[in-house]
């Protein structure tokens, strides 16, 4: 059990709570930072989480939710306060729904987490502070310091886990909901580099080529909310295929870390996707998170058996050996 100690201060109005680790600070913070990684122990063993969202820089928010053993969901939402990456993350936590609406009718906290090195491993210490005495008596009569002790006696398996998350690993695809996969991919480059690498045009057409053998005709990104992408690709001499292409308008933006566009095939009618690409610094370089949702089961199972992901990872490949190299 990793916790190895819990104080509560009504004075102070929060819980300090101090867990130990074998692992080394960095391994312990990538696996609060990854997604992938942090659903795997972030709910109760009862009450296992999902991440539809996790956006580690300042202002960056993550939405979550965990499914007790019923199928009854209970939300949460982060808005992360500060980051320093490596060492600590603060955060505003909040109930929410499944969307990452906040449940205002719920009471929020502010929390801390601490990241630090000790010898043989690290150490994390977590400062919860409640709005009031109520809220601190209410939230630890919902059982918020057993359910903290269940699911961080899950971490001690992730983090030995080295291989599943590795960098070399390979695109890595999760089916998040009916209408929902995340693909995920630690790319060997700064955020920096594997964010100008999606927007300039340039870079764009030497590695976003899916297998071998096709070009890419047209790219044309967005550079402002409300602006319009356009990529096109066609099949080199000899290669079988027709030419496509999409296009897609910028919802969100919060470079070099965040996007949000929809996208749609050219010349389908119908509703759009919509595409969440979120960068966040890893060990070895930059760890991507795309989480696409389709307007239906039907559309996700579709484009998936095309072989999507293998052609994302032929891309992400190339990028790495022809761009970041």
């Amino acid at each position: 059990m990793p916790i190895t100690s819990v104080s509560k201060d009504p004075e102070s109005l929060t819980m300090t709570v101090v867990a130990e680790f074998d692992a080394t600070r960095e391994r312990l913070w990538e696996a609060y930072t990854d997604p992938r990684q942090i659903e795997k122990f972030w709910g109760p063993v009862e009450w296992p989480a999902t991440f539809t969202r996790h956006d580690v820089f300042p202002g960056g928010r993550s939405h979550y939710y965990m499914t007790g053993p019923d199928g009854q969901q209970s939300g949460g939402v982060w808005e992360f306060l500060a980051v320093d990456p490596g060492h600590s993350f603060e955060v505003r936590d909040a109930f929410a729904d499944g969307e990452g609406n906040e449940n205002t009718d719920m009471p929020s906290m502010r929390m801390t987490f601490v990241f630090e090195e000790r010898e043989g491993g690290s150490r994390m210490t977590t400062t919860t502070w409640f709005g009031s005495a109520e809220q601190l008596e209410q939230l630890l009569a919902m059982g918020m310091e057993e359910g903290m002790a269940s699911a961080m006696s899950q971490i001690d398996d992730v983090l030995a886990d080295l291989a599943s998350f590795a960098a070399g690993k390979g695109a890595d695809l999760q089916v998040l909901s009916d209408t929902q996969i995340r693909v995920s991919r630690v790319i060997r480059g700064s955020v920096e580099q594997v964010w100008r690498a999606h927007h300039e045009p340039e870079l764009l057409k030497r590695w976003l080529l899916g297998p071998d053998g096709w070009t890419m005709t047209v790219a044309e990104p967005a550079v402002s909310v409300g602006d319009t992408f356009r990529q096109e690709w066609a099949p080199n001499e000899g290669v079988e295929g027709e030419p496509f292409g999409f296009t897609g308008e910028l919802l969100e933006v919060d470079a070099p870390f965040r996007e949000v566009t929809t996208e749609q095939m050219i010349g389908i009618e119908g509703e759009p996707s919509i595409n969440e690409l979120t960068l966040t610094p890893h060990t070895d370089g930059a760890l991507l998170t795309l989480v696409i949702t389709y307007p239906s089961s039907e559309v996700r199972d579709m484009v998936v058996s095309t072989g999507m992901v293998d052609g994302m990872e032929a891309s992400y490949a190339r990028l790495e050996r022809e761009v970041l190299a």
